[in-house]
This record gives C-alpha cells, structure tokens and sequence, in this order.
C-alpha cells in the first residue's frame, strides 16, 4: 500500500464546487482508497491506494469528483519524498521559505518556457520557476501580491495549484 498525497484545485473558493470533506473522505473509500484524510476545506488529501500510478489517481479523484459532485476539478498527486524534495529546494532563506507558496505544477514545462516565466517579476515579490514548482514570496503578503496565476499558466502552459508553507507541512506529517 502507498501513501500519496493529492491535491484539489479550486474547491471550497469563494462559494464555488462547494466539496464537503466528510463526504469526499466517504467517496474516495467507496474508490477503494484507504486512510483517507483530508486537512481544512482546499483540497488536501492523503490517501493509501495499490494503485502505483500518481495519473491512474489523479484521473481515477478527478473523474469521481465529475460524477459525484458535477463539475471538474484538476487533481496533481505526489509522494511524500517528492513534496519534501519541493520543500527541501525552495531557494529563499528559512524565514523567506516560511513565509512563501508553492504552486505545484501540473505538467513539466519545457526548458524555454520555464526560462520566459522567471523573466516576469514584480515589485516586492520573488518568483522562481523550476521543471515542477513555482516558488512565490511576496514581502507584502499575499494578499497585496501582483503575482498573476494565468499569465504563469500561460507561459508555462500547465495549471497548477498553490499552497502555503504551514500546508505543505502539514501534509507532509500526515503522510510521513
């Protein structure tokens, strides 16, 4: 049995795919996976599965999600040695990291798109890009960020899904 963590994007936001965790946790048991926790209301999901393949499960999350709750939510799954790997090599200082997001991405960009995308800065924020996260501190807080998720998406052409450092490391814990 293997340990995955899989992470929902744009659930709960706003009033919108409104997920209740308790019955999502009950579906995905009826999918056949087990342990399954999920940590506050964004799509955070740890699981057990025989199923080897991180796709085979995000298609096998998304397309339940489809037909259960009636609309599509993107789903990236990763191992616990991979989320610590992109903890591990965020490339700001220890109170910079704990202060930052980290937008894991769907797919591996190509090396020029990735290369065009840490062109983009702006004022106060530090940005960096690599081949499976995006690294974002802003020194004025997220919520003052400039920090634009579609123009990313649209250089790097892939989605992604953004989570703080306090998540990151809670996932980690609960999958360790």
């Amino acid at each position: 049995m293997n340990t995955y963590i899989a992470l929902l994007r744009g659930i709960n936001v706003g009033g919108h795919k409104k997920t209740p965790m308790a019955e999502l946790r009950s579906h995905l048991g009826k999918l056949g996976f087990e342990n399954v926790q999920t940590y506050i209301q964004s799509g955070n999901i740890v699981l057990q599965s025989k199923i080897e393949s991180k796709a085979k499960i995000e298609d096998l999350i998304s397309d339940s999600i489809l037909d259960h709750f009636g609309f599509e939510v993107p789903v990236v799954v990763k191992t616990h040695s991979e989320l610590l790997s992109i903890l591990d090599q965020c490339p700001f200082s220890k109170e910079k990291k704990e202060n930052s997001y980290f937008s894991l991405l769907y797919k591996q960009p190509d090396n020029s798109s990735i290369e065009e995308a840490n062109k983009i800065s702006y004022p106060n924020e530090e940005i960096v890009v690599t081949t499976n996260c995006i690294y974002f501190y802003c020194s004025m807080g997220y919520g003052r960020a400039k920090f634009n998720s579609n123009l990313f998406e649209k250089t790097l052409k892939t989605k992604f899904t953004a989570r703080n450092y306090r998540t990151m490391m809670k996932l980690l814990e609960l999958s360790s």
